[in-house]
């Protein structure tokens, strides 16, 4: 070798010296595969090894089928020399470096991540994002309490990063925060195109005793007991469960509340009593209730007829549970009509004073 040749080589070696420290990101070609280490030329006077533990966090990698002789890979120095000489290198940690800087973008840019949870805590999930751990607590994972976090597992959730702290190893994600936004969003496009009158389908969200919530997609509407039926309900859940699906339409918006009905107007049985229940005729009802001063009977669902006590008998009534009990069928006689005011008046003393004059007829 001539001098010349010499000084050049010197060259070269003195430049990778340079680069290859503790803490280089250096390319290198895959010499050797074995079970647990892949050996790597790197351009060095050495050459590198990269150990199954620094290749993946995951020991059930096998090594052979992901690595092959001729590829290149990129890897992290973290030592010049591991006493034999060999220069210690990471695939596992430029990634994590690499991901790391990923998440402290999406963390400054407020980017919403997508990830599935690899884990359930009874504190909250956790989620892997290539390789780095993001913890999301309990009280972010939605807008509401959730009594059952298992129910995530193995799911792919959106969240952003509101707590960046690598060397603490501490990242925390907020699902909450999505979800927030995501129904302001449908908010504004459901408030945008809804109006009063309009026939809407919803999904029973929530039951209480006094009516149902129903989810409009975007906002939930109030489907009072009252605009439930035009007949009588004891209870809304005995009309529906969570989960039902409800046509309806929008009686009242006032502000960002939303008044339902399924009492659609076609559907009033008011619109042709005179038609079902004239004058003079004959009915059958089932007693809905009592007062001092008379029995209400339903004719139908909705329709009530009032049986006033001074009718129910020839005889004298002191008050009508002495002699009708709710739930009882009886037939009247139709003596008067008022659909304007919804009033209908019955008489079971009156029939029995028309069948007594017909036999005497007779």
């Amino acid at each position: 070798m001539s001098t010349e040749e010499s000084f050049e080589q010197l060259l070269n070696e003195e430049g990778n010296l340079n680069q290859i420290h503790p803490g280089a990101v250096v390319k290198g070609t895959v010499l050797e595969v074995k079970d647990n280490e892949i050996v790597l030329n790197i351009g060095y006077k050495s050459d590198g090894v990269v150990t199954k533990q620094e290749y993946s966090n995951d020991s059930s990698v096998v090594l052979t089928e992901k690595v092959h002789p001729g590829d290149e890979m990129e890897v992290k120095v973290l030592k010049v020399n591991d006493g034999d000489g060999q220069v210690v290198l990471s695939y596992r940690r430029l990634a994590q470096d690499r991901s790391s800087k990923k998440l402290e973008e999406a963390f400054n840019e407020h980017r919403v991540l997508t990830a599935k949870v690899t884990q359930v805590m009874s504190g909250g999930l956790s989620v892997v994002v290539d390789g780095i751990r993001v913890f999301i607590p309990a009280s972010l994972v939605s807008d509401g309490y959730e009594r059952d976090l298992n129910k995530y597992a193995d799911q792919e959730i959106q969240f952003v990063i509101i707590e960046f702290n690598p060397h603490r190893r501490r990242i925390i994600g907020d699902r909450k925060q999505v979800i927030v936004a995501e129904k302001e969003v449908k908010k504004k496009e459901l408030f945008e195109r809804i109006q009063e009158g309009m026939i809407v389908e919803g999904t029973v969200k929530n039951l209480t005793d006094f009516g149902a919530f129903i989810d409009l997609g975007g906002a939930d509407g109030l489907l009072h007991i009252s605009e439930m039926s035009w007949g009588r309900i004891e209870n809304p859940r005995k009309v529906y469960k969570v989960g039902d699906k409800v046509e309806c339409f929008i009686k009242e918006i006032k502000g960002e509340k939303i008044a339902l009905s399924t009492k659609f107007p076609d559907q009033n049985p008011w619109l042709n009593v005179e038609e079902k229940y004239p004058v003079g005729s004959i009915v059958k009802g089932k007693v809905a209730r009592m007062t001092d001063f008379g029995a209400f009977i339903e004719l139908e669902p909705g329709v009530d007829a009032l049986l006033h006590v001074s009718q129910i008998s020839r005889e004298h009534v002191n008050k009508p549970s002495d002699v009708l009990s709710v739930g009882q069928e009886i037939e009247a006689k139709v003596v008067d009509m008022n659909p304007e005011d919804k009033k209908i008046s019955l008489s079971i003393k009156q029939m029995d004073t028309d069948s007594e004059e017909g036999q005497d007829e007779q």
